[in-house]
Order: structure tokens, then C-alpha cells, then sequence
């Protein structure tokens, strides 16, 4: 891979850890922080976590209905900007209602970021037949998440709950500038097209993106109770005796190499056998919490849940955009708001879940249960894998 290659690259990644991993996720391990000097119910909470994701919501949406050709770089990087500047305006209001707006507005630039970069990077990515490397890219918020998890409990310990917002908003205007300089409106990739006939050759039908939608909304309504609530269900469990903040850093660390891990799996055994299987182990994790409560157990549902988030949205993103593999997108778009459906319902009832039978294990088992029915939706589509294997098979033993 070239220079100019890998700075593009870097930059999508980068892209995606100010708005996922920064922008979208670092509500979860600064909740607990507010919660602790504003004593807010887990009821106000869902509905903070819920308006973000409801922006996300629209924001896919809105990526969906309107055409972006030609100018998807320059509304990209305005989002970046406003998505950067929500962050750092969470810490100057003490509203509920002001707050929730903020966290909306992050929402819908953190979709618009996730469609557009996804569109442009795997695009470029097939016309040189490395979709493999896809999983780098999704690296991006798993780095994310990994900087908030490290740099919030600094801020905090230093400034309060104010200053890890203000922090994280710095820390994202440093990264915001590199992509600036990195993320071309027109990177240099060399066509390559054998590469878009060997990934068009072995992409189900358009006919089964039905199930993969489904599966995606599935995902979206049961990862994100974990995704919302963990660091609150370590700092509220006696037997947890470590700074909660530390379950957020394990999302992060096993987020990172995910990505490429689930990536390679894919390659050997297909998208949608390593789809069904990791939303099974995550459905496994995310209960974990409901059969024990020691630190162990925490610390393994947090990897398990971080490497299995953005892994099955690095393969189900990969897999739609080999189904669909120009202009996609619109499709992109109805595929996150999918997801976003399902994680705008997601922390509204968890949070009134929790506080109705003071825990969060009929939550827990609640999205357990829709992670496992999503991956069950997949195996329709490992007809369309299995025929593919038995094709490449004929193929060799012809050649040979």
C-alpha cells in the first residue's frame, strides 16, 4: 500500500473514531460521572442515550433520501466539525432538555459520518480488490473508544465532568485537523477490475438484503444496552472493585484488532457464517453480567462485547456494499437506520427496565435474546455461501 493509499485510509479511520468511538460512545463511560453529580434516574438516562441515537436515526435517514454524489467529502467533514463541537457544548448547560439536544444533533452527524465514510472508503477499497482491508478502517472507533476510556478518567480526576467533555472535544479538534490534511476529495487507487468481479462473483443476491436489514436492527437494539449501560453496571455492582471507567478501556482495546480478526474470518469462512457467529458469542457476553457479578465476569463481557460491536458492522457494511457495490449510498443509509431504530428503543426501555426492577438483568436477557434472533435471520443466506464454496470447488478441480 502506497503513501498516499494509507493516509486516506488513516483519515477514514480517524473520521470514524471522532464520530463513533468520540462523538457517540463517550456518553457511556462519562454517564456514571453525571449520574454521580446530578443524581438523575436510569430513566432520564435512556432518554439522553436514546435522543443521540434517535439523531443517528434521522441522520441515516437523511443519507438515504438525498443524494450526496460529488459531494460527500465537503458534508462529511461539516459534520465532523458540528459532531466535535456537540461534544465539547456538553459540558456548558446543566439542562436535561439542552443536553438532549446536543446528544441529537452529535447523532445525526455521527450517521451521516459512518454512511459517507463507509461509501467512499469501501468504494475505493473494491476498485482495487482489498475489501480485506475494510477491518482497517473499522478500527476507528474501537481507537475511539480506547482514547476516551484512558483520557476521561484524567480529565475528570482534574477538571470534573466538564472538563472530560471539554477534553474529549480538544482531543477530537487535534484529530479533526489531520484528517483535514489526510481525507482527499480524490484519493489515488489504481482500478483493479479483476478485484470487482471476484467480490461481485461471491456476494448473495440483492434479493436477501431483507435479512440482512432485519439482522442489522436486531444488532443495533440489543448491542446497545451493553453499549450504553456497562460502565454504570460495573460502578453499581459492590463486588467490582476496580475505577468503572477501566471496563470502558477494555471495550476499546479488544474493539481495535476486531475489525481486522472478524475480517479474516470472513475470508475463510464467508460474511454471513462469521456474522451469525460473532452476533451469537455477543449475545453470550452481553448476559454474562446476569449469571455473575464478579469483576472477572464484567471484564469479560466488556472484551467480548468490544470484539464483536464493530466487527459485525465492519462485516454486515463490507457484505451490503459487495450486494450493492456502486452508488450505495442510499442502501448504506436504510441499513443504518436499521440500526439506529434499534438503538434509539434500546436504552429508553433498558433504562426503564432497570429502574422498574432496580437491576438491569431482564434488560441484559432481553437483548441477548435479539441478538441471538437476529443471527438466526442470517442462516437463509447460508445457501447462497454454501453454493459459492461448492462453485469455487468445481472451478478448481476443472482447472486442475
Amino acid at each position: 500500500m502506497d503513501k498516499k493509499n494509507l493516509s486516506f485510509l488513516i483519515g477514514g479511520l480517524l473520521a470514524m473514531a471522532i464520530a463513533l468511538g468520540i462523538g457517540r460512545f463517550s456518553y457511556t463511560p462519562i454517564l456514571p460521572l453525571m449520574q454521580q453529580k446530578f443524581d438523575f434516574p436510569e430513566t432520564i438516562a435512556g432518554y439522553l442515550a436514546s435522543a443521540n441515537y434517535a439523531g443517528y436515526l434521522i441522520g441515516a435517514i437523511l443519507t438515504g433520501l438525498f443524494s450526496m454524489k460529488g459531494r460527500t467529502v465537503p458534508i462529511l467533514r461539516i459534520s465532523l466539525i458540528i459532531g466535535v463541537a456537540t461534544t465539547c457544548l456538553m459540558s456548558f448547560t446543566t439542562s436535561y432538555t439542552l443536553w438532549a439536544i446536543l446528544r441529537f444533533l452529535s447523532g445525526v452527524c455521527s450517521a451521516i459520518v459512518f454512511v459517507l465514510a463507509s461509501s467512499i472508503v469501501l468504494g475505493k477499497l473494491r476498485e482495487i480488490g482489498r475489501t480485506n482491508w475494510s477491518g482497517f478502517f473499522y478500527m476507528g472507533p474501537g481507537c475511539g473508544i480506547f482514547l476516551t476510556g484512558i483520557s476521561i478518567p484524567f480529565f475528570y480526576h482534574n477538571w470534573g465532568w466538564k472538563g472530560a467533555w471539554i477534553g474529549l472535544g480538544g482531543l477530537s479538534l487535534l484529530l479533526l485537523i489531520v484528517i483535514f490534511l489526510t481525507f482527499k476529495e480524490r484519493p489515488v487507487f489504481l482500478h483493479n477490475k479483476k478485484g470487482d468481479e471476484a467480490h461481485q462473483s461471491t456476494a448473495p443476491p440483492r434479493k436477501w438484503l431483507p435479512f440482512l436489514i432485519v439482522a442489522n436492527g436486531c444488532e443495533g437494539l440489543g448491542y446497545i444496552v451493553t453499549g450504553t449501560f456497562i460502565v454504570s453496571i460495573a460502578q453499581k455492582t459492590p463486588s467490582f472493585h476496580f475505577d468503572p471507567s477501566v471496563i470502558w478501556t477494555v471495550v476499546g482495546i479488544t474493539a481495535i484488532p476486531s475489525c481486522l480478526l472478524w475480517s479474516a474470518c470472513s475470508k475463510r469462512w464467508g460474511f454471513i457464517k462469521s456474522l451469525i457467529l460473532a452476533m451469537f458469542i455477543q449475545a453470550v457476553g452481553v448476559s454474562i453480567p446476569v449469571w455473575s457479578s464478579s469483576s472477572f465476569s464484567l471484564f469479560a463481557s466488556a472484551a467480548i462485547f468490544g470484539a464483536t460491536f464493530m466487527g459485525i458492522t465492519s462485516l454486515g457494511a463490507t457484505l451490503l456494499g459487495q450486494m450493492v457495490p456502486k452508488n450505495n449510498s442510499r442502501i448504506m443509509g436504510y441499513f443504518t437506520a436499521a440500526y439506529a431504530v434499534g438503538q434509539m428503543i434500546g436504552p429508553t426501555l433498558a433504562g426503564v427496565l432497570s429502574e422498574a426492577t432496580n437491576n438491569y438483568n431482564t434488560s441484559l436477557l432481553g437483548a441477548a435474546a435479539i441478538v441471538f434472533i437476529g443471527s438466526m435471520l442470517l442462516i437463509s443466506g447460508l445457501k447462497y455461501e454454501n453454493k459459492k464454496g461448492l462453485t469455487t470447488k468445481s472451478h478448481r478441480l476443472f482447472k486442475s
